[in-house]
């Protein structure tokens, strides 16, 4: 008989997945303000963006193995306060060295609420159902990026940045209490809890889908977070859109992502997962392609060529919205019996693809309005290629 595996709340999944995006954008309006009072250069400044994502690459793997090892509870648990020490220690630092530090831990320590709560969901629901929760929590994580600066900046504003950090280690606190009382142990007795790691890893290289999957989720995520890099630029210097409404702005982007992601939980009653990938890769690239066209053809700073662009960005995030929360069900679904160690592999592999996507646009950035599209056809045809490989499976 299969053992009876307690179902978490949605709304402690949307916590759990979005609070380490949020901390990784509520101070970004206080970035100036860290850098005066730090005395540091807006290059170390900076130094404390990218090093989240090297604490959370690291963490990934950490804590899904370790998820394995002692379960996923004590993991969750574990990793949330870790976070709350490293935001501790954010809201304490009193140079750039210290705050570097601080968010490295940081970032190991939330990295927990990815990929543990993923390999919950994916243990404790099945089927359509799955896929449908994904996309339902992938609504409410495409407008975690939007919401960070709102808060981080109006608590800057009327409070200070350490404020900002201290508003984490609250947050922390509160999101260890409710998950204390509120989550389940979901490993499941067959699972194996002392995992041969390179056994797993040598699975993982053979599985075609796995490179698939992961290369799909690594360029959809990396076309977000590049954007999300780039967009500044774009409406604030050449829209010259002031950046109280940019802020505001981002949430109506974000709209998309959310639309895509309820769009493709509608669309699960009549197709298939695998189809519902390629729709949202081809939809991606259609915006991609038609961002392409407008910027060759010359873009006024005009409201009405503000707005065309904005309508193509939409597109483009729409079909993101479609395609992530599939292939983030469906990855996995051959590893049930060493799902907490799969997933930590596979999210490393696919951060280090996020990384290496993002950094590719941070190399290309030249002030042409034409780079970004042309970047997001090329990875958004490719992404059609290899969706197509796998709906014909």
């Amino acid at each position: 008989m299969a053992q009876k595996i307690s179902t978490p709340s949605l709304l402690l999944f949307i916590i759990l997945v979005g609070f380490p995006q949020i901390s990784e954008t509520i101070y970004t309006p206080s970035l100036p303000d860290i850098a005066s009072q730090l005395q540091a250069s807006n290059n170390m400044i900076q130094l404390t963006l990218s090093i989240y994502f090297l604490g959370f690459a690291f963490g990934v793997f950490c804590w899904g193995r370790l998820s394995d090892a002692i379960g996923r509870r004590p993991a969750m648990l574990w990793g949330i306060f870790v976070y709350g020490i490293g935001s501790l220690g954010c809201y304490l630092s009193g140079s750039v060295e210290w705050l570097l530090v601080s968010r490295f831990i940081q970032a190991f320590g939330a990295s927990t609420g990815s990929v543990v709560t993923q390999t919950i969901l994916r243990e404790s629901i099945d089927g359509s159902k799955r896929h449908a929760v994904f996309a339902q929590i992938s609504a409410a994580l495409a407008f975690t990026p939007a919401l960070g600066p709102l808060i981080g900046g109006w608590v800057d504003q009327s409070l200070g940045f350490k404020a900002v950090f201290l508003t984490l280690v609250v947050m922390s606190v509160a999101i260890f209490a409710y998950t204390f009382v509120s989550l389940p142990e979901t490993r499941v007795a067959t699972t194996t809890s002392n995992v041969n790691t390179l056994s797993v890893v040598k699975r993982l290289i053979a599985d075609g889908r796995i490179w698939a999957f992961g290369f799909l989720i690594g360029a959809t995520n990396g076309i977000l977070f590049s954007y999300y890099a780039e967009a500044p630029f774009v409406f604030i210097e050449y829209f010259e859109m002031t950046p109280g409404i940019y802020g505001f702005f981002g949430i109506f982007v974000a709209l998309s992502s959310i639309i895509g992601a309820m769009l493709s939980k509608r669309l699960l009653s009549t197709y298939k997962p695998e189809l519902i990938i390629l729709i949202g890769c081809l939809v991606t690239a259609f915006g991609a392609g038609a961002l392409v066209v407008l910027t060759l053809s010359g873009l006024s700073s005009s409201l009405l060529s503000m707005g065309v662009f904005v309508a193509c960005i939409f597109i483009l995030l729409l079909g993101i919205g479609m395609a992530i929360p599939n292939c983030l069900s469906l990855a996995l679904v051959r590893y049930s019996d060493v799902l907490g160690t799969a997933g930590a592999i596979f999210g490393l592999g696919y951060y280090l693809i996020v990384s290496l996507i993002t950094s590719g646009m941070s190399y290309l950035h030249n002030d042409s309005l034409v780079t970004m599209p042309m970047y997001f056809f090329v990875l958004a045809a490719i992404m059609v290629i290899v969706s197509r490989r796998i709906s014909s499976e």
